[in-house]
């Protein structure tokens, strides 16, 4: 078990925590969720003991181990992939390295004799001898290649670095599990893994995740920051966010039957707050007044924004016809004689294990890159937004405020009207004001959001639209592209997305492509998929 108890830290005068006591116990799963800037990592990094509040303490239960997965995917660039899952034992690592170091020594005497022994005796009792093998079922769960097992870190790309740092915190079996983001550069089959490992788990798992499939899926509770506390639930994500939909609505109406009360007190005291017969009546109002006035009404400090695309004219039957499309980049040849038809209705998740195939194919579409063969044609009533994976050449030098930046690509110029638009995505008042390439990846995501919305677009390609956003703001985007009556062309790392979205998965794979007019989730299991997958020697990724 670990607890929280009377925690309070600030960060240049501000609070970020305030008295906040919270106990987690074995056998469950939290999901620590809140807005942007709330704290979430910090406050793992305090349940971790990397950072100190302060006031208050973190109490662990005598003799469990506290396992966190690293997000410095860079800090074991010297060392092989097995030691670098090994050290997320400690002691185990030590012994390991200290037995070594006496094998070596050129003047073995007793003494070394001695302590080698104890050594040994407490490897075994830690299962030491099958830890390497241990770690291979770990890193093959999570799909990292066996021919990578003996490489250093510095030799891996960014995915596979994470699977690796993902099992170095799983390793050592440890009682409570921090993890930050797990789920960051995973493809489906680690994810699913993980989450299979995470059921079964014993212990005490607490995640930061902005996953909401993820989050379902594995977790007992939700533990919510906000306004410097936090407060838990139990259940999933799902049933966090419905919970408190309905207290927020039930708190505008309370607050609304609260107000017409005070009004209509109001109105009795003022008429007869003068007249004798009457007055003991309207002083007793009065206190009822001052009562009402007092409740302290706490509303969240989540904002979501409002994203809807509403298309300006209906898309017609004949949308868009690809014939063979190939393309080389940098001498690798990422899409080869790809075909396909896009009918009335489609709403296409794009997976496959390439991710540049995928931009290459969004960018070809747009005309921001030409085929090396095949073509394409659109059909004469659609109109076309695009959302790229990349939004930097949109703001990178870009001296504009929000609002004059977002006025390039609105037709009416009115200042209110662009405002308002702003306001849709968060960027009220002084916000507005911002200069466009100050902005966060989050910020510059929304802006190309409000962007894609004025467009009126009857066909949406977007590509990870969701990446850097909140949980607020992906929630939001989820219901704007399940509500959207156009076309959708979309790539995204996020499952619930992915699933409640899409009505047809396109896998690009070396070779071709699998086209199958099916929900996410019965592609993920389609028999004749796997198998052809399989065969061109791939792996799903989102």
């Amino acid at each position: 078990m670990i607890s929280a108890q009377n925690i309070s830290l600030q960060f240049g005068g501000r609070p970020l925590f305030e008295h906040v006591n919270v106990q987690f116990t074995v056998g469950n799963c939290y999901g620590l969720i809140g807005a942007n800037g709330t704290g979430k990592s910090t406050f793992l990094r305090i349940l971790s003991g990397e950072l100190e509040p302060n006031r208050g303490e973190i109490s662990v239960t005598p003799g469990e181990r506290v396992a966190v997965l690293r997000q410095d995917h860079y800090a074991f660039e010297a060392y092989p992939v097995l030691d670098t899952v090994i050290m997320g034992f400690p002691r185990l690592y030590e012994i390991q390295q200290e037995k070594e170091a006496l094998y070596s020594k050129p003047d073995f005497n007793d003494a070394d004799g001695i302590r080698l022994a104890e050594l040994e005796g407490e490897f075994s009792e830690l299962d030491g001898w099958d830890a390497e093998s241990n770690v291979e079922i770990l890193l093959n769960g999570l799909g990292v290649p066996a021919e990578l097992h003996g490489k250093h870190m510095s030799e891996l790309d960014g995915p596979n670095k994470v699977k690796v740092l993902l099992a170095q915190a799983l390793f050592a079996k440890p009682n409570i599990l921090l993890l930050d983001e797990p789920t960051n550069n995973l493809d489906i089959y680690a994810i699913n893994w993980l989450e299979d490992f995470l059921l079964d788990f014993p212990n005490t798992v607490i995640v930061v995740s902005h996953d909401r499939h993820f989050l379902n899926k594995v977790c007992t509770h939700i533990v919510d920051i906000d306004y410097g506390k936090i407060q838990m639930y139990v259940g999933n994500y799902d049933f966090w966010y419905a919970y408190t939909q309905m207290a927020a609505q039930q708190e505008k109406d309370k607050r609304k039957a609260n107000e017409q009360k005070a009004k209509e007190l109001q109105e009795f005291i003022l008429r007869f707050s003068a007249n004798a017969s009457k007055s003991r009546q309207a002083t007793s109002r009065k206190k009822m007044l001052d009562n009402l006035q007092m409740d302290n009404f706490a509303p969240s400090s989540r904002r979501y924004p409002f994203i809807h695309f509403k298309p300006d004219r209906e898309v017609g039957n004949d949308i868009l016809s690809v014939s063979g499309i190939s393309k080389t980049i940098r001498g690798r040849k990422v899409l080869d004689n790809v075909s396909f038809v896009v009918q009335g209705g489609d709403k296409i998740a794009f997976v496959g294990e390439d991710e540049l195939a995928r931009t290459t194919l969004f960018q070809i579409l747009m005309e921001e890159l030409e085929p090396d063969e095949g073509s394409f044609k659109w059909g004469v009533t659609t109109t076309q937004a695009y959302m790229p994976a990349d939004n930097t050449s949109y703001f990178d030098g870009v001296e504009l405020s929000l609002i004059d930046w977002l006025r390039q690509y609105s037709k009416d110029q009115y200042e209110t009207t662009i405002r308002g638009w702003l306001g849709r995505l968060l960027f009220s008042g002084e916000e507005a004001l911002k200069e466009a390439r100050v902005l966060s990846g989050g910020e510059k995501n929304r802006c190309m959001l409000a962007k894609i919305m004025l467009s009126g677009a009857n066909v949406l390609i977007l590509s990870e639209p969701t990446n850097h956003l909140d949980l607020e703001a992906i929630t939001a985007l989820n219901e704007g592209m399940t509500e959207f009556t156009g076309v959708m062309l979309f790539a995204s790392h996020d499952h619930q997305v992915m699933q409640t979205v899409a009505n047809r998965v396109i896998e690009l794979l070396p070779g071709g492509l699998i086209d199958r007019r099916e929900s996410f989730d019965d592609y993920i299991v389609d028999p004749e998929a796997i198998r052809l997958r399989a065969a061109a020697g791939a792996r799903l990724a989102l």
